[in-house]
């Protein structure tokens, strides 16, 4: 084979209208390997690339216009994690000093959730038994702070939020019969 780049082209030429006629079927071994140098890859891509631009195929794209979130702020190595808990809302990941510290900070409304007393007995005690677990392990991290809660303290406080939202839910229906009555 010739290494002018002129003939090259020509004989491709030749084959490809041969080819495209019918008149002739390429030998396996005679292929031009396609892609076999980084800068026809390359090539390759960018005219790939180019003809779905023109085509419209990156068009009315999520985010299209706006600016990249976080540019310009210092490099984090976990930005991908921190952006899928964000955007998930994922809860209950991290070391347990900052998980028990959340939990701890939002137990009435989790205790409000329960129905029954034994529920509530149950959910303190577990976590009592995961706060004294946490400060038992040693495998780094923040050191956990966190308090163990009062059982009994806890349970007493479930009872008189659960009997304060009881006699709200009873009052407002009064309420509400007096005002709708006053027009008759």
């Amino acid at each position: 084979m010739s290494d002018d780049p002129r003939q090259a082209a020509e004989r491709y030429r030749l084959d490809r209208a041969l080819h495209d006629d019918g008149l002739l079927e390429p030998a396996s071994d005679e292929r031009p390997a396609r892609g076999s140098t980084a800068a026809e890859r390359a090539a390759f891509v960018e005219t790939a690339l180019q003809q779905a631009i023109r085509r419209g195929e990156f068009d009315d794209l999520p985010g299209a216009g706006k600016p990249l979130p976080d540019l310009g702020g210092a490099h984090d190595p976990d930005w991908w994690i921190r952006r899928k808990i964000e955007t998930e809302q994922l809860t209950g990941l991290g070391p347990p000093a900052l998980t028990l510290r959340v939990e701890h900070a939002e137990m009435a409304q989790r205790l409000d959730a329960l129905t029954r007393e034994p529920e509530v007995r149950e959910a303190v005690e577990d976590f009592n038994r995961r706060v004294i677990e946490a400060r038992r392990q040693l495998q780094g991290g923040p050191p956990v702070v966190t308090p163990t809660v009062d059982v009994e303290a806890e349970v007493r406080a479930w009872g008189e939020r659960r009997r304060a939202r009881e006699a709200a839910v009873a009052v407002a229906p009064a309420r509400r019969r007096r005002w709708f009555g006053r027009g008759r």
